[in-house]
């Protein structure tokens, strides 16, 4: 069937008998719920817009065997995701595919929450009643009596407590639709479970809600059995505690469609109720277009040196200008003098992953930053560094080089902290990126009721323009404008 792939490139390459092996022990019930909702995919056609979210876990490795969208997610955090994945794309298909660790323990919060906002993702809960990936530790679902690496006497009601019925607490909730428990022991119960699967995507598929299946799975490896005698063992003390069945089904119209996200700024200021006067426009696109409609840039320095407000100010800079722009901070330990950065990118249309690995654009505003991130810049990208904090030059063997003395020009302006204006000035020149008026009406805005400082921030502003504009070797202005 197309969605799986026809070699499994995970071991070895893929070659050989290797290429058709998955990861999973022998008898595992992972196996089973792969193919089942492979089958499910390929029969109702919906490869080409289906997303499959597998945090950590035994499935952590699926994407190397569904061809389909694939996202890896934080432990317990699947559902989160796929809510971002259908949200953002509501014609996608999203499946949260998660183990019972995973999923009724570390990811509780997220797939309560995930259910009661009903919003039509599907959930598939594979629940082997231990944390199998990890040696095979105490479960939400481990039986009373089960022993496990953490309970080697067997689980103790009193003091361990029952196991979690996940679906019955989720069909509990108001926002899920269709709720089913299958089991994979013998060929009738596979034949269900495959029909559930296939059931719980057609509802999303409909757009009619929030579907959940828990499949009943083998664990040979943690139970010491044999695929038979885990099979065996499933049927019969796994199923007193978790009976089988469907455990709700509405029958629901279909929810009106929803549209995408807008990056409109007056749609997103009316959406949260806000009265910030909107900023003037002054540009169409990037200035420096030539080099990518989608722009990496990193700020760095100590706690204190101000490279996260410079940051912020470069995304409300994009946003008033209608661009879509991310920023993801990254603090030290110390408020002052620990480690700071932050990742910023910026699109003329969206921004399709915040990271960033390879900046276009480097601003160092200490020697250990400098060091640290200078040799991850793109080639032929742009270093701007504080020359007043850093006596040498960053090493690197192919990014433009350009020192700037941030600190120096805002002591002479009595004011330290505004060494982050001048290194925003610096930057504009340096890089043409967006107007010099975009970012004073983003300086303007974001100090509307200090006066007097955001007149020293417009000049240091300026004065780190006039500083990157005098500096020498300059010919590489032209590979941005």
């Amino acid at each position: 069937m197309s969605s799986l792939y026809a070699r499994f490139e995970r071991h070895d390459g893929g070659r050989g008998l290797k290429g058709q092996s998955t990861h999973y022990c022998p008898g595992c019930g992972h196996g089973l719920a792969h193919k089942y909702l492979a089958r499910a995919i390929e029969t109702l056609g919906i490869a080409d817009r289906t997303v499959a979210v597998s945090p950590v876990g035994c499935s952590v490795f699926l994407y190397y065997y569904l061809d389909v969208g694939n996202t890896q997610a934080a432990h317990g955090r699947a559902p989160a995701v796929a809510l971002g994945h259908k949200l953002a794309n509501p014609d996608s298909i999203v499946v949260s595919y998660q183990g019972d660790g995973d999923l009724a323990s570390i990811g509780l919060t997220e797939i309560v929450q995930a259910a009661q906002l009903g919003v039509p993702i599907t959930v598939l809960f594979v629940n082997n009643t231990v944390y199998a990936m990890t040696g095979g530790q105490l479960a939400p679902t481990t039986l009373v009596g089960q022993k496990t690496a953490t309970s080697p006497r067997g689980r103790d009601s009193i003091l361990m407590g029952q196991p979690l019925r996940m679906a019955e607490l989720i069909a509990q909730l108001d926002g899920s639709v269709y709720v089913e428990r299958v089991a994979l022991f013998d060929a009738k119960e596979r034949a269900r479970a495959a029909r559930a699967i296939k059931k719980a995507i057609e509802l999303q598929v409909e757009n009619r809600g929030f579907a959940f299946v828990e499949v009943l799975a083998e664990c040979p490896t943690h139970l010491k059995m044999t695929p038979e005698q885990a099979c065996l063992w499933v049927k019969e003390s796994m199923l007193p505690v978790f009976p089988l069945g469907v455990k709700k089904d509405l029958q629901v119209d279909a929810r009106g469609t929803q549209g995408g996200p807008t990056y409109e700024q007056e749609a997103l200021l009316e959406a949260i109720g806000a009265r910030i006067p909107l900023a003037p426009r002054f540009c169409h696109g990037f200035s420096g277009a030539s080099l990518s409609s989608d722009i990496a840039l990193k700020f760095a320095g100590a706690g204190g040196d101000g490279a996260q407000t410079a940051a912020m100010l470069v995304v409300q800079a994009a946003i008033n200008e209608g661009f879509d722009a991310t920023h993801i901070p990254s603090y030290g330990p110390e408020s002052r003098g620990g480690t700071s950065y932050a990742d910023v990118r910026l699109a003329q249309d969206e921004v399709l992953s915040p990271q960033v690995t390879a900046p276009h654009v480097l601003v160092a505003f200490n020697a250990a930053s400098a060091t640290k991130f200078a040799p991850s810049v793109a080639p032929e990208g742009i270093i701007l560094y504080d020359s007043s904090i850093i006596e040498e030059p960053p090493a690197t063997e192919s990014a433009r080089v350009l020192g700037v003395p941030f600190s120096a020009i805002a002591l002479e302006l009595g004011h330290p902290k505004v060494k982050n204006a001048v290194a925003l000035g610096a930057l504009q020149a340096a890089t043409c990126l967006l107007p010099a008026e975009t970012f004073l009406a983003a300086i303007r805005q974001v100090l509307l009721r200090k006066g007097a400082l955001a007149a020293v921030n417009e000049e240091a502003f300026r004065r780190g323009m006039r500083a990157a504009e005098g500096a020498p070797a300059q010919s590489w202005f032209s590979w941005w404008v």
